[in-house]
């Protein structure tokens, strides 16, 4: 199983995790990452490894 790992001293809400996976993760309207589902779907994988990818903070990680 998949699990998604946020370092929250690292995010500064750039939106790029939105971007690539945006039925997993979501920025509200001030720029902060709201709601990450931590445990999405296998079929997620691909649009997850992508947006753990482009965060230009490195505050994604896979475990």
């Amino acid at each position: 199983m998949m699990k998604i790992v946020v370092d929250w001293d690292l995010c500064e809400g750039h939106g790029q995790c939105e971007f690539a996976a945006p039925d997993v993760f979501s920025i509200n309207d001030d720029g902060e990452l709201d709601v990450v589902d931590e445990t999405p779907a296998e079929a997620e994988r691909p649009k997850v490894e992508q947006a753990v990818r482009r965060c230009p903070t490195r505050a994604l990680k896979l475990d």
